[in-house]
Order: structure tokens, then C-alpha cells, then sequence
């Protein structure tokens, strides 16, 4: 019997981890459950599961029920940069460490990774790609690794020409083709600046450089995500698109239990299909990229200004298009700290979402 914490339990990571504790309530103890908004699904969740500890809406006992002293697994399932805080409480108390936010590693990862280290701490991810590259890579070294192949579907915007971006409404912006996800993730899919932060992501799980991390875009979401090695072998993780599959190998890892979903049915899919992305068509790749070559505090800027943004347009203030106009003018006006110290960074974030709402109002 395991005690889990779930960081932001109201969410759609959040509720389909607890699904897998319904299934599995001889291995998990549901120890604590954090939420910002949604207080009632809190409470009624906490009720369901007996939570010894609740915490809504207060970032100091967030980060305290993080690093709690009792706790096996801390799930992060809070999205944006507010996971940052309570993911380096859970490092600093040795805690396992389930991960479901990509923002924290784009905005510090060297901090998060050289602390777990220090603290002998497991990351395990939680995002469908990175779970499919933990997987595929099962231990290999760096060294080993030519390339890692992250898949997208393209969003639900792939087939929509350029010149109509700027009409998407938010509405449209989030119905994604395959996976059901909150709407801050479903427009950074529509923009594909969430492939991008993904990159910077795989880059500090795995110690790959970002030269070697390469996008495809998968229409059928079969691949999850494939490495090459340098002997020229490619493994690829695959499954069908249901988010209690990573969850779950993350909760029980190394072991695999039966999940009791369906499998694939690869005669019924007939074909996989797969394409290099429009750099052009969606440019916020290429920001990404930049940010992750430019190194420093410019990843937390990237992140910061596009959160800001994406809320912006999700409140119909700005289009579309205007959220990667408004990060590379943010970026442009940033002055990058190399070796930059957590103080840094979080002034970065800081300053980038102050920009934002001075130049943008």
C-alpha cells in the first residue's frame, strides 16, 4: 500500500489518476489532494477517498503537503509554472515522483534534474510522449541515443490553412482530435507551442540535446514516441490514446499490471501515417527551439509570456495568431542570465508576464 498525493486532482490528469486508484485500491492510499478552483469536485472527491489532507487555494501548504513526511508518490498534476514550487518540495523530501507538467522542467529543469539527483530522487513522466520515451529508452545510457522522435497529431488546426488561424475561435481551439485535456494544453496543442515545451522537456528527462530532438506529426496517435539508437535500432511505444495508460505505469513502475483498457486493434488502423510539421504554420516550434538554444532564463520566458497569452485569447482579448506574435516580442526584449540561480528564473517568469500585460493590456 502506497500513500499517493495528488497535486492537482481536479484536472484531467487528476481524475483519471484517481480512476486507476479505483481499480487499484489495494496498492494506493489516497494520502492528500490539492485543486485551485474547482473546491467542490475537491471536496466530493476527498470524501470519496477518505483524503486526510486537503489543500485549495494556499501555496504554502500546496508546497507543505508536497513534501509531506508520510508520502510514497506525489503525483504533479498542477498545470503551468505554479508546479514549480511544490515539485522541488517533493525533490528536497526524497519523494517519488510521478511528473505531469511539462512548464516546471522548461522553465528550471538543470535546477529540478541536479536536485534529484543530489536526493536520489525518481522522475517518472507522465505525459503520453515522455512516458513513451522513458519507455523506450528502459535504461540506456545518453551516449546511446541518436535521436529521439517526438510525435503530435497536429492538433485540431492541422488542416486549416494559415491564412485562417486568426479566425479560430477558443472554443475550436480546444477540441482536440484525440485526447480530452484542459484548455490551457489545448491551445498550446493548436499552436503547437506544447510540442515545443515538450522538447525542452525531453531534453532535461533524458540529457539529449535539442538538435537530436526531432517532431513528427502523427495523425492516428498510435506512436506515442520512438528513439533511435546509434546502432540504428528505433523502438516506438504504442497504445491507444487514454491517459490512465501512462498514469498508471508511472503509479506502479518498473512493474506492469493490467490496466483492464482495451488494446490496439492494428488491423482495424490499417496505416500510420507520418509528416515533418509546418515550421511555418505554426512557428511557436521554432520559438521553442530558440529558447531551448538560447538556454538560461529564456525558457521560463518563453513559458511565461505564452501562459499569459494563451489566457488572454481563451477570454477572447487577443486571436490566435497574436499568442506567438506577443511571445517572440517578449523573448526579443529579454536579456538572457546564462548560469542562471532559481531567483533568476523566477524573476524572468516574473518580468516576462509583467510585459505582457504592459504591452498588451
Amino acid at each position: 500500500m502506497k500513500n499517493l498525493i495528488i497535486l492537482g486532482s481536479t484536472g484531467s490528469i487528476g481524475r483519471n489518476a484517481l480512476d486507476v486508484v479505483r481499480r487499484f485500491k489495494s496498492r494506493f492510499r489516497v494520502l492528500g489532494l490539492s485543486a485551485n478552483n474547482n473546491t467542490e469536485l475537491l471536496s466530493a472527491q476527498a470524501k470519496e477517498f477518505k483524503t486526510e489532507f486537503v489543500v485549495a487555494k494556499d501555496t504554502d501548504r500546496l508546497n507543505w503537503l508536497a513534501g509531506h513526511k508520510d508520502a510514497d508518490i506525489i503525483l504533479v498534476a498542477i498545470s503551468g509554472s505554479a508546479a514549480l514550487a511544490p515539485l522541488l518540495a517533493a525533490i528536497e523530501t526524497k519523494k517519488r515522483i510521478a511528473l505531469a507538467n511539462k512548464e516546471a522542467l522548461v522553465m528550471a529543469g538543470g535546477i529540478i534534474i541536479k536536485k534529484a539527483k543530489q536526493n536520489n530522487v525518481s522522475i517518472i513522466p507522465v505525459d503520453s510522449e515522455h512516458s513513451a520515451i522513458f519507455q523506450c529508452i528502459d535504461g540506456a545510457k545518453a551516449q546511446d541515443i541518436k535521436n529521439i522522435y517526438l510525435t503530435a497529431t497536429g492538433g485540431p488546426l492541422r488542416k486549416l490553412s494559415y491564412s485562417k488561424m486568426r479566425l479560430v475561435s477558443p472554443d475550436d481551439a480546444v477540441k482536440h482530435p484525440c485526447w480530452s485535456m484542459g484548455k490551457k494544453i489545448s491551445v498550446d496543442s493548436a499552436t503547437m507551442m506544447n510540442k515545443g515545451l515538450e522538447v525542452i522537456e525531453a531534453k532535461w528527462l533524458f540529457g539529449v540535446d535539442v538538435k537530436n530532438i526531432k517532431i513528427l506529426i502523427h495523425p492516428e496517435a498510435v506512436v506515442h514516441s520512438m528513439v533511435e539508437f546509434r546502432d540504428g535500432s528505433v523502438m516506438a511505444q504504442m497504445g491507444i490514446t487514454d491517459m490512465r495508460l501512462p498514469i498508471q505505469y508511472a503509479l506502479v513502475y518498473p512493474e506492469r499490471i493490467d490496466s483492464g483498457l482495451p488494446g490496439l486493434d492494428f488491423a482495424r488502423i490499417g496505416k500510420l501515417n507520418f509528416a515533418k510539421p509546418d515550421f511555418k504554420k505554426f512557428p511557436c516550434l521554432e520559438l521553442a527551439y530558440e529558447a531551448a538554444n538560447a538556454g538560461g532564463t529564456m525558457p521560463a520566458v518563453l513559458n511565461a509570456a505564452n501562459e499569459e497569452l494563451v489566457n488572454k485569447f481563451l477570454t477572447s482579448k487577443i486571436k490566435l495568431t497574436d499568442i506567438v506574435k506577443g511571445v517572440e516580442m517578449i523573448m526579443k526584449r529579454h536579456k538572457v542570465v546564462k548560469n542562471a540561480l532559481l531567483n533568476d528564473i523566477i524573476e524572468a517568469d516574473k518580468w516576462a508576464r509583467q510585459e505582457v500585460k504592459r504591452l498588451l493590456p
